[in-house]
Formats: structure tokens, C-alpha cells, sequence
């Protein structure tokens, strides 16, 4: 009787494992997200005077940022990009630095980017152009690879010599010889008689010289696409999956700098949305979506407790189910902000066309001339501007 039962526990456990076998069998494995195919670096440091003048620049950097931002995205390849912010000329500055300071280093947190130009003040002092240079090429993070883009934008509307102590002549060359090209904004005439020198300033680190209007409007025109495309782009923000307290505080963040764009207007948040519709928009450092696909985060790593409420206390199978839903998700809404932008460009290159006046080169405009330019030289391409059809709203 013993041996039995003995013998029909054994059978039972059999069929048991039997069954599991089998359902897993018939329930595979969630396949990986696909990879993120490597794309070549860009960096880019933006050092922006600001002294009690220069609150246009300011805002047209807020505003236009995104702007410049989506141009590159339509590089192919499509770059890498991490961008740092530098300002100087401001009295409130320590004055042993030049009155300089690292905002943030290179990073490809473009909201992070955001956020810190929505803090800033205009305050009223002495614009050292050799020191803020100088500070970005030996300070930040820069790619070293041989096929990194490396750039410094300096913009100010005051002398570019003002700096005995570290020259802009010296500063450049020290540039250059890391590889970092140095573009030099100008805000005023061009013929005003310190122009001179901040064309020399691009020349001596091959970089390009550029001449705006920094009272010229910073506002993006608006569009018939602009509302659709600011729901996009709250609807995306809802397939990131937040990994620790930085993942929480930079998701929240991801909100704060949607209400700082729809502060300044539609076009402005519309193309802050286009953006996120791009893979040059990268969370890979908080974001499991981002960080599983390219590799920076291990899923079977992280914690529970940092994972997304919805996510803790589940198999190491359900959670790649839930990221990989999560990234289907973001790559339809990508797929509909990327052929909404599409017809917006169009729009916009439209309205352009009719509405042509001299009110001078913007931010962007400019940048985006210069950029282009060099980026070329690395092998980027852009696609020939095709005439628009006609765009019905």
C-alpha cells in the first residue's frame, strides 16, 4: 500500500511539472525590445550671455530651442546628441571665475536643458567671452571619439575682447585644439564696430560666424496642428516608466518643461512634442523604455522598489511584458507626432513663403545654417527641401 502511494505521488508530480512544461511552452518569453542602432555623437554648449541686456536672447532660447533640436533629428544618421549650458556677465557670479558658470555639463537630457534656461535672470554685469569659452572647452564632458561633432556657441551683444586675463585669442585656440569648434552670435548690427571681433572668434576655431536681432520676436508661429500635437505630446509622457527618485523627479520634470513650452505658446509646444516624436529625445538614464532598448538599463537589476508601483512584485517576465507594451505604445504615438509634424512643416514652409519680410535671422535660423554646415563635414545628410503640397488644416 505504501509503495502505492509512493508511486502514484511520483505520477502526480510528474504530470504536474508535465503541465508547467507545457504552459510554458504555449506562453513564451517576451521577446527583447528591438536595439537602438548606434548613432554618431553631437555635442553641443550653448553659453549665453546674460547681463541686464539680454533678455531677448534668453527667450528666443527658450523658445526656439526645440526648434534647433528638431532639425538635427532629421540628420541621417540620426545623432546622439547631448547639449551643456554655460552663462556669464552676470554680477551675482563669482568674480575669481569670470563671472562664469557651468549650468550643466553635457547631457542628453534635453528637459533638463529646459528647465535650467527657464531659470534664468538677467543680471547686469561684465561679459567675458575669452573666459566662457575657455571654461567649456577644458571643463565639459566631450565625446573624445574621432567621429564626435563637438561644438561651443557663444552669444553676447557686448565686446568679444573684454578679457585681458584669458583672451578669446587664446581661449579659441585651445578649443580647436580639442576638436571643439566655436560659433560666435553677435547680438546687433553688423556693422557696429565690435563685429570685427566676434567674427574673429569663429574664425580662429574654424567655427561660424553669426549675426541676429535678439529683439527680434521670439514667438513660433502658430499652426492648425499645434493643438493635436500638444495632446501628443501629454499622451507620450504616459509610456515612460520612472526607475528611482531621479527617474520620478526627471519624469516630473518632463511635465514642467510641457507647461513652460505652452507658456510661451502653441508652435513652441508643438515643436518641444515633435521632439519627443525623435529618437534624438533620450531618457535612456531614468527611463525603462529608453534604457532597455539601448542597453543602460538592465531590467533584472533594478530594484523593486525603484520600478513604477504598477510593476512591483511582478515576475521578471511580466515587467518586460509591461516595458515592451509600453514601448509598442510609444512608437505609434512617435509614429502619428512624426506625420503631424510632417504636415506642420509643410504649413509652416507655406506661410513663410507667403508672408516673406525682413525681420531678420532668429536663433534658430541661424544655428541651424551653422550647424548644418558642420555637421555635414562629419557625414550627416539632409534631405533636399521638397515643395509642400497643399497642407488643409
Amino acid at each position: 500500500m505504501h509503495s502505492f502511494t509512493t508511486l502514484m505521488t511520483l505520477a502526480s508530480s510528474t504530470l504536474l511539472l508535465a503541465a508547467h512544461a507545457l504552459a510554458a511552452q504555449s506562453a513564451p518569453p517576451t521577446p527583447p525590445l528591438p536595439a537602438v542602432p548606434q548613432r554618431p555623437p553631437v555635442d553641443i554648449a550653448i553659453c549665453l550671455d546674460i547681463s541686464g541686456s539680454m533678455e531677448g536672447l534668453i527667450d528666443s532660447a527658450k523658445a526656439r530651442l526645440w526648434s534647433i533640436v528638431n532639425d538635427l533629428a532629421t540628420a541621417k544618421p540620426a545623432p546622439s546628441l547631448r547639449v551643456a549650458l554655460l552663462t556669464y556677465g552676470c554680477d551675482a557670479y563669482d568674480s575669481a571665475t569670470g563671472w562664469v558658470v557651468v549650468d550643466s555639463d553635457l547631457t542628453e537630457d534635453l528637459d533638463l536643458i529646459s528647465q535650467r534656461l527657464f531659470a534664468l535672470k538677467t543680471n547686469g554685469g561684465t561679459e567675458f567671452v575669452g573666459r566662457v569659452i575657455d571654461k567649456a572647452a577644458n571643463s565639459l564632458s566631450w565625446n573624445q571619439s574621432t567621429d564626435a561633432l563637438r561644438i561651443i556657441v557663444v552669444a553676447g551683444n557686448e565686446a568679444a575682447d573684454q578679457d585681458t586675463e584669458v583672451t578669446y585669442q587664446n581661449a579659441c585656440k585651445t578649443s580647436i585644439e580639442r576638436g571643439v569648434l566655436v560659433n560666435s552670435i553677435y547680438c546687433g548690427a553688423a556693422t557696429d564696430p565690435i563685429t570685427p571681433a566676434w567674427s574673429d572668434v569663429a574664425k580662429r576655431a574654424d567655427g561660424q560666424f553669426l549675426c541676429i536681432d535678439q529683439s527680434t520676436a521670439a514667438s513660433v508661429p502658430p499652426t492648425p496642428f499645434d493643438k493635436e500635437l500638444g495632446e501628443l505630446s501629454a499622451t507620450i509622457n504616459t509610456t515612460y516608466l520612472a526607475v528611482g527618485e531621479r527617474g520620478r523627479l526627471a519624469w516630473a520634470n518632463q511635465a514642467e518643461q510641457d507647461r513652460n513650452a505652452a507658456g510661451l505658446g502653441g508652435g513652441v509646444a508643438a515643436q518641444r512634442c515633435a521632439t519627443k516624436g525623435e529618437l534624438i529625445y533620450d531618457n535612456s538614464a531614468w527611463d525603462l523604455v529608453d534604457g532597455c532598448s539601448q542597453g543602460t538599463i538592465k531590467l533584472e537589476e533594478v530594484k523593486d522598489e525603484d520600478l513604477p508601483k504598477e510593476m512591483q512584485g511582478k515576475s521578471l517576465d511580466e515587467k518586460k511584458a509591461i516595458v515592451a507594451a509600453k514601448h509598442a505604445e510609444r512608437v505609434k504615438i512617435q509614429s502619428s507626432i512624426q506625420a503631424l509634424q510632417a504636415k506642420r512643416e509643410a504649413y509652416v514652409l507655406a506661410e513663410a513663403k507667403k508672408q516673406a519680410t525682413a525681420t531678420g535671422a532668429t536663433l534658430d535660423d541661424a544655428l541651424r545654417g551653422a550647424i548644418r554646415t558642420q555637421a555635414q563635414k562629419k557625414g550627416f545628410v539632409w534631405a533636399a527641401p521638397t515643395q509642400p503640397p497643399p497642407v488643409q488644416p
